[in-house]
């Protein structure tokens, strides 16, 4: 499968489209798509709130949740906060997401080729996939 690039149009392929989704996914607020209300991440309504350990922990829960609900081609196995201690401090934390990777899992077929790891920083309100 092959999908355009949101950014510059290019083509891209099946993994990087799906981690295209899961940004997709984590930037749109719930009920913001008159036609399907209940798709996105419930991230975006976290941003900006005092990083506790509670945070974090409701941060690794709905993106596990998302992520399996919404992207099929992924599998979450873990997620674990990434970033030094300073870069928390500043708000400026990241997460290592590690899938199992299922590339025609769109289309029926569940069979793992693989696990994959990528990592996931909010960057002026919106989410961006980033290799580990």
């Amino acid at each position: 499968m092959v999908d355009l690039d949101r950014y510059t149009g290019e083509v891209i392929d099946n993994y990087a489209s799906a981690r295209q989704s899961v940004e997709i996914i984590f930037t749109t607020r719930i009920g913001e798509l008159v036609m399907l209300r209940q798709f996105g991440g419930g991230l975006v309504e976290l941003l900006g709130r005092l990083m506790v350990p509670r945070l974090f922990t409701a941060f690794r829960l709905l993106m596990a949740a998302s992520i399996d609900l919404w992207e099929p081609r992924f599998r979450v196995r873990r997620i674990e906060l990434s970033g030094t201690v300073d870069e928390v401090r500043l708000g400026h934390a990241g997460f290592a997401i590690e899938v199992d990777w299922r590339p025609r899992a769109h289309l029926g077929d569940p069979t793992v080729e693989g696990v994959r790891t990528f990592g996931l920083r909010f960057v002026d309100g919106t989410a961006r996939t980033v290799e580990p």
